[in-house]
């Protein structure tokens, strides 16, 4: 499976982005989508996850509330709609694909920047 992100940025604070991550390949071995960032010093976070068929997702308290993971199915693109940006929110942003339900992931799209000014 092959995975590639799209739709980072520059953005002022109190802004929006969305990123795409669009799939290729063998999607139908795809469980779960998610997303993760890092910001420059820092460990890689995650961001949230959603299940590809049925449509459940789980965010990381930092974003919750204010990003939305979605899905089109008929794409196989995974959105990732980030709202009330804040400086903190600056990093590379990932995203990765599953197999199985679990804490690893098995494909990873290559990144994109996300940079909020204050």
């Amino acid at each position: 499976v092959q995975l590639q992100a799209s739709g980072g940025g520059l953005v002022q604070a109190g802004g929006s982005l969305r990123l795409s991550c669009a799939a290729s390949g063998r999607t139908f071995s795809v469980y779960r989508m998610g997303w993760f960032r890092q910001a420059p010093g820092k460990e890689r976070e995650f961001v949230g996850t959603i299940i590809w068929n049925g449509g459940n997702t789980y965010y990381a308290g930092s974003v919750k509330g204010r990003f939305t993971i979605s899905r089109d199915n008929a794409k196989n693109t995974v959105y990732l709609q980030m709202n009330g940006l804040k400086p903190e929110d600056t990093a590379v942003y990932y995203c990765a694909g599953a197999r199985s339900p679990g804490v690893a992931y098995d494909y990873w799209g290559q990144e994109t920047q996300v940079t909020v000014s204050s």
